[in-house]
């Protein structure tokens, strides 16, 4: 009743104003009923924009609890076990496939998996890698196949879901841990931002940058109980059972801590230009067999208790020794670890085992149209049958 004696009360003083002024107040008034009617339903415009919000957040899970245990089927409960342990205070999502035999033997394989989701690139080399891996992996009975990935939210969301595909008809049992990247950059930063100015591509030490020196400290905050560790780059085909490459870890000779092929292309024939034209008798940047062509990260055998143990190799770390030797070799990198590797290989050549170029035969062509066509081939030669592919700089991989 209120609101009619407002409208006959407005009404009643219309013939008073001017026709502009008419207008006016009857914009009002139907501003005045929209506002009680639509008030009065249910689903007001603050509601509406809340259950519109509330759909997004629900739709765009990058925040979601990574401590979620997923399990496609169960692992023994000793294998539980070690699995907490291995995970205790950092975000991670486990999946599992596996059946109930007790014990057995853990093979530990660890990818960057970082803005995948924002790269169509690097899913269909994600594609590629995993259904090689699975296709071509055997394990015996008991053994588990535990495969890590540092990751972003965004990106863990979407490698859980190809996984899930790429692995359904896999024969072996493995289990799946996704890691925080920040998490692990936060661990990282302090013990390797001395070296990043030394061998990252930007001016100076940025802390986003740290999580390319993984390996390189993965001894310091891997726990204890993780002795040997496999690390890999994503754009890789595997031509073989993945197991072997732990098999090389026996071959190790006294004092090795990693395991790593030698660089394909002349990189580090130009990145040592500087010493290579004070010291032209070296042998560093020379091509195999007799030169010291450098290393590729693109597949690394870190025996992490090696490296622990390793007073040589931890004084290495001590940012002035990165320092002293940088300045030896006129060392200036773009290329993060594999540069910190090849580095103190030219001095202590004794720290590491080469692996067979076949277990990481990169294709990469670059440095062939780029000044060095003439020495180019002495460096990409690889006898020998191929049991890796690497398509590093996106080269195409041969099809089976």
């Amino acid at each position: 009743m209120g609101f009619l004696r407002l409208v006959a009360r407005i009404m009643g003083r219309i013939s008073t104003f001017r026709s502009y002024q008419f207008v006016l107040l009857l914009a009002a008034t139907f501003a005045v009923i929209a506002f009680y009617y639509f008030g009065s339903e249910r689903n007001s415009f603050s509601s509406t924009t809340k259950r519109i919000r509330q759909t997004h957040a629900n739709t765009n899970r990058n925040d979601a609890d990574l401590t979620v245990d997923t399990r496609i089927s169960h692992l023994p409960a000793s294998d539980e076990r070690r699995g907490n342990e291995l995970n205790a205070g950092s975000d991670f999502f486990r999946s599992r496939k596996g059946g109930s035999d007790t014990g057995g033997q853990r093979y530990h394989v660890l990818m960057m998996f970082t803005k995948v989701d924002r790269s169509r690139s690097l899913q269909e080399k994600f594609r590629v890698a995993m259904l090689s891996m699975a296709k071509h992996a055997h394990f015996l009975e008991g053994e588990v196949l535990v495969l890590h990935f540092v990751s972003d939210p965004a990106s863990q969301e979407l490698g859980q879901r190809m996984l899930q595909e790429f692995l359904q008809d896999a024969t072996f049992k493995y289990e799946i841990i996704f890691h925080n990247v920040v998490e692990l950059t936060q661990k990282l930063f302090p013990i390797v931002e001395a070296m990043q100015k030394h061998f990252s591509a930007g001016s100076g030490a940025y802390y986003s940058d740290s999580i390319f020196f993984l390996s390189v400290a993965m001894h310091h905050i891997m726990p204890e109980s993780l002795i040997r560790m496999v690390q890999v780059d994503l754009d890789l085909k595997y031509m073989t059972n993945i197991r072997d490459l732990f098999q090389e870890f026996d071959k190790f000779p006294p004092g090795a801590v990693i395991g790593i092929a030698r660089e394909m292309q002349p990189v580090y024939r130009h990145t040592f230009w500087q010493y290579r034209k004070e010291n032209p008798k070296t042998r560093v940047g020379e091509p195999p067999p007799d030169g010291l062509p450098g290393f590729n990260s693109g597949v690394m055998l870190l025996d992490l208790s090696a490296m622990r143990a390793s007073a040589l190799y931890n004084q290495l770390l001590k940012p002035s020794n990165v320092a002293k030797l940088a300045d030896q070799y006129r060392f200036r990198g773009h290329l993060g670890d594999q540069d910190f590797f090849t580095m103190i290989g030219m001095e202590h050549p004794e720290l590491f085992y080469s692996l067979a170029c076949g277990l990481n035969r990169q294709l990469c062509t670059w440095w062939r149209d780029h000044g060095y066509g003439d020495v180019f081939q002495l460096y990409y030669g690889c006898e020998g049958p191929v049991y890796i592919y690497h398509g590093n700089c996106n080269s195409p991989i041969p099809e089976d």
